[in-house]
């Protein structure tokens, strides 16, 4: 690895814009010795057993449900959700943790396989150093839903977190420590994006996890790839929230209003596109703009705000030129679509109709809180819509017919689909997508087995063999 130059990573606080700390980045030195120690960590640590692992990693979740006002008070600084919100993130990860500390003995057994020559089972054992890479729109959570599994599974990992929320990366490694992980079994990497192709490629990374943009994920796939490592991706998404002509409107509102705001629609599966039967287009539209209207929008501490800012002021930025360029293609601004004249990277909740296939609108990501509402004649022409991405992570579907919900989002191109509420997250549900949304899963049985060698042991006698 050449040298990297020095320069920084710091927090800027979006509700005031103003600089809260600053970290050095690592030079490649510095990185060698992590990557060298966390390969050795990995040859004690595999030997662990899981019982062992598991007092751990449930201390580390009882941990931060004991200091849980503290992790979520530094995440709304650091990122700018809401502190209800920070909250509702740190008791998820805690689930997450206890969810594997509980089950990864059963996960994990060898599996039994038939075969008229001998015995055969399948052995799952950990493969070693593993790189995760995660975005800042949750701070905790994105780390804890690819460390808990893994740990578990008995691999060791660092971790390159996003560069604008590094005193959450520094404080969890630190919790872990404090909670009886042994030192290098997972370290935090304060690193620049430009030093990520090194490190992938390197071969003491032995598969790599990555929550992030469609680009990076093609640059970091690309790069395992070459060097035949086992990677997962999640990506972008730009989810429909289909409500069928027998949904319970106030419901689907509701829904499509909070989910579409929640973490102020920095959310990869947050219901970006809103497709409606035009039998309820009239009421279900006029609610949604009803209810965003009345939105409060301020500061994050105030458990009476209901969107806090952008992430960062590039982030706000983005998501109103995105606004503007939909409205000079022809779509109609309803509300919204203004920065607010205040500190901070504050927008105005948006809503945006008339969006027609061609404008950029149509296909993008729009990561905020713009809702894109559309209405279509029938139920075939809302699922060819919900189709008509490059995107497949999750979606939504609103019917009082379960039978009808469900048979549409068989036909709904993605990963996961939740019928009567807003893609969701749940220790044992698993998550992921298809399409350009990534492959692999996270959570469940499904994230533990990602970074396992299954390997098969055979039981035989020459004299009874093949």
């Amino acid at each position: 690895m050449a040298t990297t130059i020095k320069s920084s990573i710091k927090t800027i606080n979006p509700t005031t814009g103003k600089e809260e700390k600053v970290f050095e980045v690592m030079t490649s030195e510095q990185i060698n010795t992590i990557l060298d120690k966390a390969t050795t960590a990995f040859k004690s640590w595999k030997n662990v057993s899981i019982a062992d692992r598991a007092k751990i990693v449930h201390k580390i979740a009882d941990t931060m449900r004991e200091r849980k006002d503290e992790l979520a008070r530094l995440a709304t600084v650091e990122m700018g959700k809401l502190f209800t919100e920070s909250k509702a993130e740190v008791e998820l990860s805690a689930a997450i943790f206890d969810y594997y500390a509980t089950n990864a003995a059963e996960l994990l057994k060898d599996e039994k396989l038939d075969t008229p020559f001998g015995e055969a089972f399948i052995s799952k054992e950990p493969i070693g150093l593993l790189l995760s890479i995660q975005p800042w729109n949750f701070p905790y959570y994105q780390i804890v839903r690819s460390a808990a599994p893994n740990l578990m599974a008995g691999n060791t990992m660092v971790l390159k977190h996003a560069s604008n929320v590094p005193q959450c990366a520094k404080l969890m490694e630190e919790l872990f420590l404090a909670c009886g992980l042994p030192k290098d079994v997972y370290t935090n990497l304060f690193v620049p994006g430009s030093e990520l192709a090194n490190i992938v490629g390197d071969d003491r990374i032995k598969g790599v996890a990555l929550t992030g943009s469609e680009p990076a994920g093609a640059s970091v796939a690309s790069i395992a790839g070459k060097n035949i490592k086992k990677s997962t991706l999640e990506l972008g998404g730009s989810d429909a929230f289909v409500v069928l002509d027998d949904a319970d409107i106030d419901k689907a509102i509701k829904g499509a209003v909070e989910g579409r705001l929640w973490n102020a629609g920095q959310v990869c599966v947050s219901p970006k596109r809103l497709i409606v039967l035009k039998q309820v287009a009239d009421k279900f539209t006029q609610g949604v703009i009803e209810k965003v209207k009345q939105v409060k929008v301020g500061d994050p501490m105030d458990a009476a705000t209901q969107l806090a800012p952008l992430s960062s002021e590039k982030a706000r930025e983005d998501v109103l030129k995105q606004v503007a360029k939909a409205v000079e293609q022809g779509a109609k601004l309803v509300c919204g679509g203004k920065k607010l004249d205040r500190d901070g990277w504050f927008m105005e909740p948006t809503i945006l109709t008339g969006i027609k296939k061609g404008m950029n609108a149509y296909s993008e990501e729009i990561f905020g809180p713009v809702f894109m509402i559309y209405e279509v004649a029938d139920e075939a022409e809302a699922i060819a819509l919900a189709n008509d991405t490059p995107y497949g992570l999750g979606g939504s579907v609103f019917s009082e017919n379960k039978e009808r919900a469900v048979k549409v989002a068989r036909q709904i191109e993605t990963g996961m689909v939740y019928i009567n509420h807003v893609t969701g997250i749940a220790p044992e549900l698993p998550f992921g997508g298809a399409k350009k949304s990534g492959y692999g899963r996270e959570q469940a049985k499904y994230g533990i087995h990602e970074f396992v060698n299954e390997k098969l042991i055979c039981v035989t006698d020459i004299d009874k063999a093949y």
